[in-house]
């Protein structure tokens, strides 16, 4: 337990931060971004036609009754939430504690990402109010129904008809799509071996959430568009776009240090640190 809780402000120089030299700047919104979000669009009109048939194949008697699937299923879904809450908060905290900038840098935009991402697939889902699978199993009269949407139906009738666009899968893509930014950054060698890996997991993530019973393939897909959007961007902004943001100086121009009474001192620096 903390002893002493100082607060002192640094006006020293900053110290040299552990990134790569600042890349030029950029715009927040480019060409590229309409491309990759023409494409996640098309993919999620391509997979409503077999959202039914997806949903009808995982929820057979024997992929529901595999052990090893229900436990997988359980894993991926808790890495995503609270697991990504959980994951970057502990980055940024152990990056403050040990000033190693870029490991608090990767939590606090990991972090931010999933945060932006939530909040706009939150909006979507109260708007478009479309039943989850589990609302008319297979085993009523109806069957699977995923046609059953109702405008604004997701703030008034509750969690079982917020199904669309997947939470956890935009968590997943948007802490995928910001590690895999941040890694590029200190290890571009290694891109195409850590960003596969990273959304390989998130589309886990999204498939587990189809095997619950929870979603529908084209809530996965349009998910997965959000988060990886959110990653993007809020990398993007602070490293490119605006990398002297208010938000990064005081944030990451933080420290933890050990207080001569004993405890510790928070402190913050005047200048955010170069990049």
């Amino acid at each position: 337990m903390l002893r002493a809780f100082v607060l002192t402000l640094s006006a020293t120089a900053p110290l040299r931060a552990q990134s790569t030299a600042p890349a030029p700047h950029v715009s927040l919104f480019t060409w590229e971004d309409a491309a990759l979000a023409g494409g996640f669009i098309v993919g999620t009109f391509a997979l409503r036609p077999v959202d039914k048939y997806f949903a009808t194949r995982l929820q057979n008697k024997y992929n529901q009754s595999n052990q090893f699937l229900q436990k997988t299923a359980v894993g991926f879904r808790t890495i995503a939430e609270p697991g990504a809450f959980i994951i970057g908060g502990t980055l940024y905290i152990a990056g403050r504690v040990s000033k190693q900038r870029d490991m608090a840098d990767l939590g606090l935009h990991g972090t931010e990402a999933v945060v932006v991402g939530g909040v706009f697939g939150g909006v979507l889902k109260d708007f478009f109010g479309r039943a989850r699978p589990f609302v008319h199993p297979p085993t009523d009269s109806t069957g699977f129904d995923p046609n059953n949407w109702q405008i604004g139906r997701g703030v008034k009738a509750g969690d079982s008809y917020r199904s669309f666009p997947s939470g956890h899968t935009v968590a997943a893509f948007a802490a995928a799509a910001a590690v895999a930014n941040e890694t590029s950054r200190w290890w571009p060698q290694w891109k195409w071996v850590i960003a596969p890996a990273m959304y390989g997991g998130a589309g886990l993530v999204g498939v587990s959430r189809m095997y619950n019973n929870r979603h529908w393939a084209s809530d996965v897909m349009m998910g997965a568009a959000i988060g990886t959007f959110a990653g993007n961007k809020v990398v993007r902004y602070h490293h490119r776009t605006n990398p002297t943001n208010k938000f990064d100086k005081w944030l990451l121009g933080t420290s933890i240090n050990p207080a001569p009474s004993g405890g510790y001192s928070f402190s913050w620096l005047v200048a955010p640190a170069p990049r």
